[in-house]
């Protein structure tokens, strides 16, 4: 794998490095040498000023005296020559060894890198046979070049008679991440599946066409003009350790943060930013297939998370009793509410109605810890989504969030963790990896891969991208076990169809917290919403504002008046209730969410906040009385 030079070059490295150690060795004994002489030259010299010192006060002639003043006025400027002298050996050292050790660190790097880049090259070698082992062993076998890559890294290798069209890709998933592998062949009205003990195929049907074109939705055309900038966020310093030591082991919502941490956003409106890409299930209403339907799904499932890929900074953590609407029936074709439930733990219920026959409603508990390096959130509670006109009723669960490198270096964001799609009608069913990211890892960044199932557990679709630029799905046409020993199946597709492409951001998004076009409007000031709603937070708009100094001396009255608000309902349960009852009326301090109920969810088992209504018409009237004052 390596040639001669590479050879010199591993042998060259230990002397090197040897020679370095020994410079250094050098240099510092060297230092030390002129640190013993200048404290030599000091003592000795302080004994010959007070020698000289003494003789001045004897009383000599002064032809005698005037020369031992010129002594006394010598002897000082050679005190002052050497201590000169002295300093600036040692400040030429200070900075010999200072570059030294940035040297030494450059080359530590170096040497780290030539090993990783090493450790790939052996990696990458490998990865190719395995793929060229893996196309021999397909069925339909090696036909003339072809063109193969893993999907964690990419190797090209083309044949004498290879055509830059070659239809024929090969994607072999890492054993860590995905256990199957996918063969992309030729689309042919006339294929014919091969059949034998233990395959499956699917026919390619005109039907599937109502997949196409579904990531190329125009953007909606706004018959509203809405902002489409904020204001730059300042350049504020803090210092984040002071705060974090403090923090280690701790629950994330119940410490006291500035808002330098926050971006202008409540959590709430966090959540409706998941509707970014609604006209994925507007395309979904139209699939007469439900695996096609579950492709689409998926797709948008995924697309939540491409707003959080340059989003580090926190939310504000909605006052309980919180609202946040979006009202958008006349450009987006739906209506959105959101209402923060509970407080300890941070649980926000959403209701979504859409105007192309779909609804979709959450309600979601996030849970986060920091960690020392990291922060790690979980989202708890189920997603529910169903199709009015079809029934098809799809549940699933959010993925885990972690946000690296919290104390030193540059903040990122990952999602990891498998998600399951269940349509509870038809049973079809979609496994979702998202695949968490490692320096060393041979995958792709912020890799997402899955497949789709029907209620036999017949595989349809493969599912493969990223959760912060786009998804694929390519359709199954035949499925067999891997012939390699391992437990893999082999999935023969027809070439891949988009589903989903992040839209680009707006210009000068570094400048604005990395907000896409939609999250620019969210805290837009609208008339006729509720007193609750987070536009009307006076220090998240102060915070947008630039005021962060005023938004943080109102987040703190904010918070005291939540915590106020929560003792006079503890001392109201206290007096009114006793009992059983009123132990568990203690418990949830007695709060009753206005626009959401508990209820227990048939499908999931578990209790969760549904949309009770009122809301809409509450608006209608103008009608906010039974509004609580939160602000």
């Amino acid at each position: 794998m390596y040639d001669s030079g590479d050879d010199d070059e591993e042998t060259a490295a230990p002397a090197d490095k040897s020679d370095l150690h020994h410079t250094l060795k050098t240099l510092s004994l060297k230092l030390d040498d002129l640190s013993t002489c200048n404290d030599l030259i000091a003592k000795h010299g302080a004994a010959l000023q007070r020698s000289l010192n003494e003789l001045d006060s004897l009383k000599i002639p002064s032809e005698s005296g005037e020369k031992l003043k010129v002594v006394n006025e010598r002897a000082t400027l050679f005190r002052i020559t050497s201590n000169a002298m002295i300093n600036a050996c040692r400040d030429f050292l200070e900075l010999a060894e200072t570059h030294s050790r940035k040297w030494q660190r450059a080359l530590n790097y170096e040497q780290e890198q030539r090993v990783h880049l090493e450790e790939t090259i052996e990696q990458l070698a490998k990865q190719h046979n395995s793929l060229e082992r893996a196309f021999c062993n397909t069925p339909g076998g090696p036909a003339g070049s072809s063109k193969s890559f893993s999907e964690g890294s990419f190797l090209t290798s083309k044949g004498e008679n290879s055509e830059e069209d070659e239809d024929t890709e090969y994607f072999d998933a890492m054993e860590d991440s995905t256990s199957f592998i996918t063969v992309i062949t030729e689309a042919k009205e006339d294929r014919k599946p091969e059949g034998g003990p233990g395959t499956t195929s699917v026919d390619w049907t005109s039907a599937d066409n109502v997949l196409d074109g579904a990531s190329f939705m125009p953007k909606d055309s706004c018959k509203v003009k809405r902002r489409v900038r904020i204001p730059d966020k300042p350049n504020y310093s803090l210092n984040l350790w002071s705060i974090m030591k403090n923090c280690i082991g701790r629950e994330l919502s119940r410490i006291p943060m500035p808002v330098n941490f926050n971006e202008p956003l409540s959590m709430l409106q966090r959540l409706t930013e998941d509707l970014e890409y609604h006209h994925l299930l507007d395309k979904a209403v139209n699939c007469t297939s439900s695996v096609e339907q579950m492709c689409l799904v998926a797709a948008f499932s995924v697309s939540s998370y491409s707003t959080t890929v340059h989003r580090i900074a926190k939310p504000f953590n909605p006052m309980l009793g919180e609202t946040f609407e979006l009202d958008r029936m006349e450009d987006m074709g739906l209506r959105s509410l959101c209402e923060q439930v509970s407080h300890h733990p941070p649980s926000a219920a959403h209701h979504v109605f859409s105007k192309h026959g779909w609804s979709l409603w959450q309600e979601i508990t996030i849970a986060s810890k920091f960690r020392g390096k990291t922060s790690l959130s979980c989202h708890w509670g189920a997603i529910h989504l169903e199709f009015r006109a079809s029934g098809n009723h799809y549940v699933w669960r959010k993925s885990t969030s972690t946000v690296h490198n919290i104390i030193v270096g540059k903040l990122w964001i990952d999602q990891s963790g498998d998600i399951e799609i269940v349509n509870h009608k038809t049973k079809d069913r979609c496994q979702l990896k998202f695949v968490p990211y490692s320096y060393f890892s041979k995958e792709a960044a912020r890799k997402v891969t899955g497949v789709v199932s029907d209620n036999q557990g017949k595989a349809h679709y493969v599912l493969s991208g990223s959760w912060d630029e786009q998804m694929e799905c390519s359709k199954i046409v035949h499925s067999s076990p891997s012939s390699d020993g391992k437990q893999k199946t082999v999935y023969q597709t027809l070439p891949a169809k988009l589903l989903w492409r992040k839209y680009p951001l707006p210009e000068n998004a570094e400048n604005m917290y990395y907000f896409s076009e939609l999250a620019l409007t969210l805290n837009e000031q609208e008339e006729g919403v509720a007193p609750t709603d987070s536009r009307l937070r006076p220090d998240q708009r102060l915070m947008e504002r630039g005021r962060w100094d005023e938004a943080n001396t109102e987040k703190q009255r904010l918070e005291e008046k939540q915590r106020l608000s929560r003792r006079r309902r503890l001392e109201s349960c206290t007096a009114g209730c006793g009992g059983e009852e009123g132990e568990a009326e203690k418990e949830s301090d007695g709060y009753a969410p206005l626009w959401f109920e508990k209820r227990l969810d048939p499908l999931t088992g578990e209790m969760a906040c549904m949309y009770k209504g009122g809301y809409w018409e509450a608006k209608e009237k103008k009608d906010w009385h039974m509004c609580p004052n939160i602000f």
